[in-house]
């Protein structure tokens, strides 16, 4: 179980993470440079995955996304575009499976329907803020991790919650985050004198602290910040990390071969994962340097 830490004991980057509030301009999906190009490889060869059979015999893979998440996951509803880095990662891997942008299906997820839509066969890997836990590897496997952040909440700007040492500094507030993902579990279960309220996605809770619903939204700081930096007069990230939180892949339960593959892809490619994250998340001047990749168990 991961339980929520003391910040002081948090050991990220806080301070360049929540740099990322006060440098970024704000732009709907948090995306200010040009991803780069992705060269779509030839003749690939990958035995042994089924899914990845799947995706040659329906012409293309079927990614589950976010959508509503600036920075790393958002879908622009005006022009159809999406963005953010865990859209360009999840095209990276599309691309070195030899699929080009045109073969790729997104499939929008909420947090608590991403388990079943894998083991379901919905959708063939999944890219949205997908922390690792062992809970989750019952049910599917992961690659990566391809990114690290931590638990941080968001308030309003006028709140008076400035400093918080500890989450219990919550007691008697409502917290709110999306249905069936890390945070909110863990309010659950370790701070029962914090009252919750559920979404699908995180921006229905953005819109119940603006209209003072709610107290304070809670997820990983990374996606807080890319809110924050929309309404920068209204809203704020409170400084400090409370937990680690290690971004995956989501696969298939049990598909060595897939796993292998990306995480090999992302091993020898530096250079790739450095310009999708120059282009998205570090548009905002956050400097983090690429994780390394768990071995395959």
């Amino acid at each position: 179980m991961r339980k929520f830490r003391n910040i002081a004991a948090a050991g990220l980057a806080a301070g360049a993470l929540f740099a990322l509030a006060a440098c970024n301009s704000g732009t709907p999906g948090g995306d200010g440079g040009d991803a780069p190009e992705q060269e779509v490889a030839e003749d690939v060869v990958l035995e042994g995955s089924p899914t990845y059979d799947a995706m040659v015999d329906n012409g293309g893979p079927v990614i589950g996304v976010k959508e509503d998440q600036p920075n790393l996951g958002f879908l622009d509803a005006t022009t159809g575009e999406r963005s953010g880095f865990d859209i360009e990662i999840a095209r990276w891997i599309a691309a070195e499976l030899g699929f080009a942008e045109d073969d790729i299906t997104y499939e929008p997820i909420a947090s608590a329907n991403r388990e079943q839509a894998l083991v379901n066969g919905d959708i063939d890997y999944y890219v949205g803020t997908y922390s690792i836990t062992d809970q989750r590897k019952e049910q599917v496997s992961f690659a990566g991790p391809y990114f690290e952040t931590g638990q941080g909440f968001l308030v309003a700007a006028d709140s008076e919650m400035t400093e918080v040492s500890d989450v219990s500094d919550f007691n008697g507030m409502t917290v709110c985050s999306a249905t069936g993902s890390t945070p909110i579990q863990n309010i659950k279960e370790n701070f029962p004198e914090i009252d919750t309220a559920e979404y699908d996605i995180y921006s229905q809770c953005v819109e119940d602290l603006l209209s003072g619903k709610v107290d304070a939204v809670t997820t990983d700081a990374a996606i807080l910040i890319g809110y924050a930096a929309q309404s920068p007069d209204e809203l704020k990230v409170l400084d400090g990390l409370f937990t680690e939180e290690r971004y995956g892949v989501g696969l298939p339960k049990d598909d060595t071969a897939l796993q292998e593959f990306i995480n090999t892809m992302f091993t020898e490619g530096g250079d790739e994962w450095q310009a999708i994250f120059d282009a998205t998340l570090g548009q905002s001047g956050i400097e983090i340097d690429q994780p390394a990749v768990d071995p395959v168990m």
